[in-house]
């Protein structure tokens, strides 16, 4: 029996009514689209092309370099403008492959092959993942199909669909829940035949019933598929909490969803991995919301990936009359980005463009006090981490302890301890900061030592 919820979690203002009835619609690119090489957690990929060339729709313009890796497609037909690096979301500068894009969209062959998956050997349906260059679409980019080859396949007891959508004013999930219902089942169903002794689960909150009606419909009568209505709270999306509800099992520091016999993909990825298997499509587009409380038209878009994020908010109608915007996130405004500038891709691990008419950050940085300790950030951490001690070792720049004792790596990023801290202190920020600097200094180390040894 699945549980409704998990220890810990907050309950911000979900604002989901700015679009979640917006219905999906497709949005062609007008300008140029930008494919960073790295787009994934893992070694950037290796361009192919070069300044000049022509290339297709479908076509494989950066190639998986390393077993943690993944293939860049092009998402549009056109030339190449150039080989270079480019700004992204994260503010860093990455190798990218500028295309002009031609506005015909000619595919390139064998795209959109229909295809009989009962038909396919597990390696082939891991091969066409693998080629077709899918990454975790829930934000965290990670190669799906190294995800789906852990050494204990067979010990694999559950495949869960993350269907929560827990991050604020995000609702693409949703909308695919509702609109490709049918093909996500068939997705879990390929997931099925890699781990023929899961169970396949699609976990979705309950502020979306449209999608659970829809996913029970398309699950009707498969007694391997499960939809389960957990409740609403934050982060109900991390693999963590999703395992606790649906597997019974807190997961412990440095463990593997793998390790609780559980593989959890975003409900995004899952019909990514349909497209691909079932139509020979590789990933090129992805739901996006653009929402806010001061966006015009607030909407669910069909993107190709590399559109300008720019243009995405153009095709909102921009800022409503008479508002100005203070904030523009890339993601929600619990894990998400903040973006300087919007002339940036959309890549395939960016799911929304949220914009707000107050900054929260600012705000919360003009009313800063010590800390009170007052203990609301350990109760409330997914974790069990302790906030207010991770702080303290941050701020004293004591690493050893940080990551050691306090575990300190282990942290999500998901903003529930600052969203509760009366002292309104920016636990997440320096959190992200220090964990930043301690993976610099082992990389620094790392070469230093690969170095001595040469």
């Amino acid at each position: 029996m699945f549980k409704k919820t998990f220890k810990g979690g907050v309950h911000p203002d979900d604002g989901k009514r700015y679009a979640k009835d917006a219905s999906y619609r497709a949005y062609l690119p007008q300008g140029e689209l930008v494919f960073p090489m790295s787009q994934h957690i893992g070694k950037p990929a290796k361009p192919l092309v070069k300044k000049g060339d022509t290339v297709l729709a479908g076509q494989l313009i950066g190639e998986a370099d390393g077993f943690v890796s993944a293939n860049i497609v092009s998402s549009c037909s056109g030339t190449v403008k150039a080989v270079e690096n480019r700004r992204t979301a994260s503010g860093a500068k990455v190798m990218s492959v500028v295309i002009e894009n031609d506005g015909q969209y000619t595919l390139a062959e064998g795209i959109g092959v229909e295809r009989d998956y009962k038909m396919l050997g597990k390696e082939e349906i891991l091969g066409s993942i693998q080629k077709a260059g899918i990454v975790g679409m829930g934000g965290a980019g990670f190669p799906v199909h190294v995800k789906l080859a852990p050494k204990n396949a067979d010990e694999i007891r559950y495949i869960i669909a993350n269907g929560a959508e827990c991050e604020p004013y995000i609702t693409c999930d949703d909308q695919l829940m509702r609109t490709k219902s049918m093909e996500l089942a068939e997705g879990m169903r390929i997931l099925l035949k890699l781990f023929p002794a899961a169970e396949g689960v699609f976990l979705i909150e309950e502020n979306k019933p449209e999608a659970i009606a829809a996913m029970e419909k398309a699950c009707a009568g498969d007694e391997k598929l499960k939809v389960h209505a957990a409740k609403c709270k934050y982060p109900q999306g991390g693999e963590r909490s999703i395992i606790q509800v649906i597997a019974g099992i807190d997961l412990k520091l440095g463990m593997l969803p793998a390790d609780a016999g559980c593989v959890v993909d975003n409900v995004a990825t899952i019909y990514a991995i349909y497209q691909a298997v079932c139509k020979s499509i590789p990933l090129m587009e992805r739901g996006f919301t653009v929402s806010g409380d001061v966006v015009k038209e607030p909407c669910n878009l069909i993107v190709k990936i590399g559109t300008n994020m720019a243009e995405v908010l153009e095709t909102a109608g921009g800022i409503r009359d008479g508002k100005e915007a203070e904030k523009y996130l890339s993601g929600g405004p619990m894990m998400g980005m903040a973006l300087a500038d919007l002339n940036v891709p959309i890549c395939k691990n960016n799911n929304a463009l949220t914009v707000l008419g107050e900054d929260p950050v600012a705000k919360a940085e003009q009313q800063e006090t010590a800390c009170l300790r007052c203990g609301r950030c350990t109760r409330v951490c997914p974790l069990g981490l302790s906030p207010q001690e991770m702080m303290d070792a941050a701020k004293r720049r004591r690493f050893v302890r940080y990551e050691k004792k306090l575990y300190g790596l282990e942290c999500i990023a998901c903003g529930s301890c600052t969203y509760v801290c009366p002292a309104k202190r920016p636990l997440m920020q320096t959190f992200k900061q220090t964990k930043a600097e301690i993976m610099a200094k082992k990389r620094a180390a790392q070469a230093q030592q690969g170095g001595a040894k040469k």
